[in-house]
């Protein structure tokens, strides 16, 4: 078992006074810093924070040595939705020591998206690392996948003092955004998944994805049609209830439909909280839902399911449910139980984990490094440029 440490720090932007308050209290307590100020240590368990730059330095090193042959059907290492995972991790590992190699490494993926991006049809789309290649015109294209590479240009973005280069890449994220606005987004507020042969309706993972990512982009810009578009996502689901969805239901898929549906509760749970009584009620009721689902299945507790085992496509999406747990624990006073479950959680997934000898970048690990990055650092993953872009 790993030797455990734990990083908290208070939110760079937005950030609340409870926050404030409990990082100053770290600071007192233990008395040090690391080589970024933003970061104190805490004395809350101290066992977090080696583990979490353990997998950072892992996919820091994987993620630098991949060429160009990788890519455009050579050889099968990640797609991209998966890497802009640990890409995001990456994000807060910088934030957290300062070590420019995290910063260097989100760039330099960063600058393949765009790249890729540039020659993609329609414009604006994203480069999957798998289906329509940039150049193209025929093949399978999706918005939820691309929404996830959107978020890892969207971290590096927020991260670069260099104003142009920050502008290169939410300029890119932009372009995206337009594209599946204009085209993607059902009056309903539900988001269809682009181009897929097999289904053409608003579809869960799609609307979630797309919704954290608009919600990421509100924050940053303060531009209206953002933050419209990621409410009417949410007030889709909450009409939809998430036990409910179809074409893949969550007795299907399990943790994969509770990752990505809540990656966009989680981003825009501060903005759901104080949007009004009927947005908040149905909102936590579709929390208490999750929740429910994951004290029953969590921890190897079931077996013979399509996501039983942790390593396999959907249950992979295991890695990323701490992570919205601690979302929850931290806007909800009174939530100290569902954050000690996902430190059990947490702890389970790592045995799992350590069982490959060394660890290697696989999507188990990739979303777990987000779970890491939100326990060890609270709002990291979530943060605003340090200087707003806000009018």
């Amino acid at each position: 078992m790993w030797k455990e440490s734990l990083f908290v720090s208070s939110r760079p932007a937005g950030i609340t006074a409870r926050w404030i308050l409990l990082g100053v209290a770290g600071i007192f307590a233990v008395g040090l810093l690391d080589s970024n100020p933003l970061w104190a240590q805490t004395s809350d368990a101290l066992r977090y924070r080696e583990p979490f730059l353990r997998l950072c330095n892992i996919a820091s090193e994987e993620l630098s040595k991949k060429t160009r042959s990788e890519y455009y059907g050579g050889k099968r290492a990640m797609y991209f939705y998966e890497e802009s995972y640990a890409i995001r991790a990456l994000a807060v590992a910088y934030d957290m020591t300062g070590e420019k190699k995290y910063l260097d490494t989100c760039r330099r993926w960063s600058d393949r998206m765009v790249e890729f991006q540039s020659k993609m049809k329609p414009v604006g789309a994203y480069y999957m690392n798998y289906g329509r290649k940039p150049g193209e015109t025929k093949g399978d294209w999706f918005v939820a996948d691309s929404s996830s590479i959107a978020m890892g240009v969207l971290a590096t973005a927020v991260r670069c003092d260099n104003t142009e280069q920050k502008q290169k890449y939410l300029d890119s994220v932009k372009l995206f955004a337009k594209l599946v606005l204009d085209n993607y987004v059902r009056p309903g507020g539900g988001v269809t998944d682009g181009f897929w042969t097999k289904y053409d309706g608003e579809w869960w993972c799609s609307t979630g994805l797309f919704a954290s990512l608009t919600f990421l982009l509100y924050d940053e810009t303060g531009q209206e049609q953002y933050l419209q578009a990621a409410l009417k996502a949410i007030d889709w689901f909450n009409r939809t209830e998430i036990d409910k969805v179809t074409h893949i239901t969550l007795a299907e898929a399990g943790p994969t439909v509770l990752m990505y549906v809540f990656e966009g509760y989680s981003a825009g749970f501060g903005h759901l909280l104080t949007s009004g009584k009927n947005r908040r009620r149905a909102t936590l009721a579709q929390w208490s839902t999750a929740l429910d689902w994951m004290s029953k299945n969590q921890g190897g507790q079931t077996s013979g399911k399509n996501w039983s085992n942790y390593n396999s496509q959907w249950g992979s999406k295991y890695g990323g449910l701490p992570f919205h747990m601690y979302i929850y624990s931290r806007e909800m006073p009174g939530s100290e139980k569902v954050r000690a479950d996902g430190d059990r959680e947490l702890d389970y997934i790592a045995n799992v984990i350590s069982k490959d000898s060394p660890p290697k970048l696989t999507q188990l690990v990739a979303f777990t490094m987000m779970s890491y990055a939100e326990r060890v650092n609270p709002g990291a993953m979530y943060r605003e440029s340090v200087v707003s872009k806000k009018p």
